[in-house]
């Protein structure tokens, strides 16, 4: 009798959910029967997934089993939903519980927009945000507002994730900063660069890569470079040359005049303008001076003419010294 009383309950409960399911946008029913309940529930294309339902032998007084799956969702993130679904379902014990749950699901959907990059979220609060650092999360608006600090100097940035995240790259607003205008330039707009390669293919259609291009994450990309390869990194580092730090330690007090002033070089080190000047001007100067940190050679539009040019200067520069230097002997004799 009991088992009667759960057949007509189950029975009853489908035909509810084949009836009204239509009406719950972004569901679709893909098997309706007691032995299981498929339906698949989407926001856009990569805000999807799958949920297959099962009913115990005790429902509807206890609640049913869930299992999801996503072809774009991390399986970190079902997994939770999951939990969270049976949850939820305690809730409406006695009750039908179904239907409540697929529009449950949708709503989440709608709701946690970051879900879609939940896993790239995760590596950042795991090896990216440090004790003197700030991640939150604005689900609604689909935002990260991440404060990062090293030493006296923080960069604060607003990142969204659009809709169609990852096929669409995110986009990063810098907030407040207190680094110099050179290098906040210039991360920014690396970090849009950055962001545009995941999504854009390369512009010569004929060459390989453009072959089998891809889109990718763009969030955990632009991340690591902002976060551990600008702001956690450059107030450490020391000028190649000198060995002093680059930045100055109170960023109140950066360090006044030319000589002081901060290069950044194609490869990416820092250096003090008088330090690098003197160095670009002095031999040897074939194959093109290289920086001391890395051996790459040095590109900088301050210092782009050519080796032999740079040769003729130095030495033109040393004939007038000697020439000073016969004269100041002269007068002593």
């Amino acid at each position: 009798m009991a088992t009667e009383d759960r057949d007509t309950v189950i029975e009853k409960e489908l035909d509810e959910i084949k009836s009204r399911a239509s009406s719950v946008n972004g569901l679709k029913l893909i098997a309706c029967v007691p032995m299981l309940v498929s339906a698949s529930i989407t926001k856009n294309e990569y805000k999807q997934l799958t949920a297959n339902i099962q009913f115990p032998a005790n429902y509807p007084h206890q609640p049913f089993l869930v299992q999801m799956k996503s072809k774009h969702l991390e399986q970190k993130f079902t997994d939770k939903l999951e939990k969270i679904c049976e949850d939820e379902a305690k809730k409406w014990i006695g009750g039908r519980q179904v239907l409540v749950i697929l529009k449950f699901i949708r709503t989440f959907l709608e709701e946690n927009s970051l879900c879609v990059c939940s896993e790239e979220i995760v590596y950042i609060k795991r090896e990216l945000i440090g004790e003197s650092d700030e991640i939150k999360l604005k689900q609604k608006a689909s935002q990260i507002v991440i404060k990062v600090r090293q030493k006296n100097y923080f960069m604060n940035v607003n990142i969204s994730v659009l809709d169609l995240y990852p096929k669409h790259q995110i986009q990063t607003e810098l907030i407040d900063t207190n680094l110099p205008d050179l290098l906040r330039i210039n991360f920014m707009a690396q970090a849009k660069e950055l962001a545009r390669q995941c999504v854009t293919p390369p512009l010569l259609k004929n060459s390989k890569s453009a072959a089998v291009f891809e889109h990718k994450p763009s969030l955990k990309v632009v991340c690591n470079y902002l976060i551990r390869d600008c702001v956690k990194r450059y107030p450490l580092e020391n000028c190649p040359l000198c060995k002093k730090h680059v930045l100055a330690e109170d960023p109140e007090n950066q360090l006044k005049g030319r000589k002081n002033q901060i290069e950044r070089v194609y490869c990416g080190h820092l250096f003090h303008n008088g330090c690098l000047d003197t160095y670009m001007k002095t031999p040897p100067f074939i194959g093109g001076k290289k920086c001391p940190s890395c051996d790459k050679r040095i590109y900088h539009e301050k210092w782009k003419v050519s080796a032999e040019v740079m040769e003729n200067r130095w030495a033109h520069k040393q004939a007038k010294q000697r020439e000073l230097e016969e004269v100041v002997d002269f007068l002593k004799d």
